[in-house]
């Protein structure tokens, strides 16, 4: 089917002809009910629409230009399976299960770089590496197993497959493990002969194989400190406020706060073993933004000014550049209640802006529990990640299985994001008084609100042109005429 309409204007006949055709096709190949997954940008494939609204969607937003395989409409199973053997013989490439796939990329680590042996090639035995292994080898063996060993004969699903999509499942509907577990006896007893794990711990097991778990640490219920490294096994209580570190009146030592860490080496590891991210991390060098447009951190001042600062990190494109998010919010989701934790999130900016932007690029890198906001102490759990980003910096061993070689990967914290009142908690900036604006400092024209006692900021008018009419209207603003200067920028030691 020709899509070349795609790639052209929203006002042409071809665009309307070719908009016709993939609507004819969506709703006979992908339908449900009546709707059917609108691409629009505003939609992002994630609210279903009827014929009518997706039309118009697509008319007045572009269509996406690297959406050209219709598989969320239905072009995968349109094919038949004779025309997708034609089309991998004629590409020279078998195809392969996904499932190996993944698996193949979480051990890739285990490879030998061989240069007679291709990055794609599955892995076997006599590629194992002994040398220091990440994961245990015989998880290997098992994964490949559950991944090619089918729930039952003729079944489409293997058993990995399964479970792996029923655990997404448990997560989107927030399901709870016995839930879990008791449609895992119903299942078993539904199909004696199908190999459905018995419980979901069993099926957590499995999954955990794949790496990237994460670490449990005991902290103080006042915030005053983590219990790592000698602390963890020689302490009972808070050496700085005396508090105990278990609930109370429980048979067994149950921590009262933890810490979830997950470990930031491996998962920036992961992006480079992945075949599907790898050239993605490269992104923001190999496709240059030459018409001066602001469209991704890279083409900022910022990212510029760092990279002339330290050339040795800018010298390779796959060093990484990382943003910081964090924010608290209540995981009960209602008002009634005052628990909140906070996520930390970072957001790796190698990736092209359609891809870093998106939540499945997140990485979460620890959930700081509640139920108090950690406020100014939230650098005592930072610790561990503050830690994990001084070694990034020196750099640790990672294989490129786009480039088939071992490299030395560094990586960089370069921004943190937040909104006001959580500017305050990452870096101690007092947020509460007329000078909490960090862009005017002394030169701000603070007002307070009565009604509400919170202070707002109205000079920043002073920023635009000396020209420009915003600056002689009164009516709109406080009724003054603004004609200051932009505040100056002070130094670090200044703001010290």
């Amino acid at each position: 089917m020709d899509k070349s309409w795609i790639s052209k204007a929203r006002n042409s006949i071809d665009y309307s002809i070719g908009l016709s055709k993939f609507l004819d096709f969506a709703f006979k190949n992908g339908v449900v009910g009546e709707t059917i997954r609108c691409p629009c940008p505003k939609c992002g494939f994630m609210k279903w629409q009827n014929r009518d609204i997706v039309e118009d969607h697509l008319l007045y937003k572009p269509f996406p230009q690297n959406y050209v395989i219709w598989d969320l409409h239905g072009e995968k199973q349109a094919l038949e399976s004779s025309q997708v053997e034609d089309v991998f013989q004629d590409s020279g490439v078998q195809p392969q299960n996904p499932m190996e796939m993944m698996i193949n990329d979480a051990f890739e680590q285990y490879r030998q770089h061989d240069p007679n042996v291709g990055a794609s090639q599955p892995l076997n035995e006599d590629e194992i590496v002994n040398d220091e292994p990440r994961e245990d080898h015989n998880g290997f063996y098992e994964l490949l197993n559950d991944g090619s060993q089918t729930l039952y004969e003729g079944s489409k699903y293997t058993k990995l497959e399964f479970i792996i999509k029923l655990y997404h499942i448990k997560v989107l509907c927030g399901l709870s493990n016995k839930a879990m577990t008791m449609i895992l006896d119903l299942l078993n007893d539904a199909f004696e002969k199908a190999k459905f794990p018995p419980s979901i711990y069993e099926a957590k097991k499995i999954i955990n194989k794949l790496g990237l778990n994460y670490k449990k640490i005991d902290a103080c219920p006042k915030h005053c400190m983590l219990y790592l490294g000698d602390d963890e096994k020689s302490l009972d209580a808070c050496k700085h406020c005396g508090t105990s570190r278990w609930k109370p009146n429980k048979k067994k030592k149950i921590a009262a706060k933890v810490l979830r860490y997950f470990p930031l080496k491996p998962r920036l590891q992961r992006l480079f073993t992945c075949r599907k991210t790898t050239k993605d991390m490269r992104w923001h060098v190999l496709e240059d933004n030459k018409d001066g447009l602001l469209r991704h951190p890279r083409d900022g001042e910022a990212w510029k000014t760092f990279d002339l600062i330290h050339p040795e990190f800018s010298s390779d494109p796959r060093n990484v550049h990382l943003g910081l998010a964090t924010d608290g919010f209540n995981p009960a989701r209602t008002l009634s209640s005052t628990y909140s934790i906070w996520p930390v999130f970072l957001i790796p900016y190698n990736l092209p802006p359609w891809i870093c932007m998106n939540h499945t690029s997140f990485i979460l890198s620890m959930i700081i529990p509640g139920k108090q906001s950690p406020g100014n102490n939230i650098d005592v759990y930072l610790k561990p990640l503050v830690e994990e980003l001084h070694e990034l910096w020196s750099g640790v061993d990672t294989y490129d299985s786009s480039l088939n070689e071992n490299f030395r990967m560094r990586a960089a914290l370069m921004w943190t994001i937040s909104d006001f009142p959580g500017l305050g908690i990452l870096s101690g900036w007092n947020i509460h008084t007329g000078l909490a604006c960090p862009t005017c400092n002394l030169d701000a024209e603070p007002c307070c609100l009565r009604n509400c006692n919170k202070w707002c900021f109205m000079g920043h008018r002073c920023f635009l042109s000396r020209n420009h009419k915003f600056r002689l209207n009164r009516v709109r603003f406080d009724g003054s005429i603004e004609e200051r200067n932009p505040p100056l920028k002070l130094s670090g030691s200044d703001i010290f």
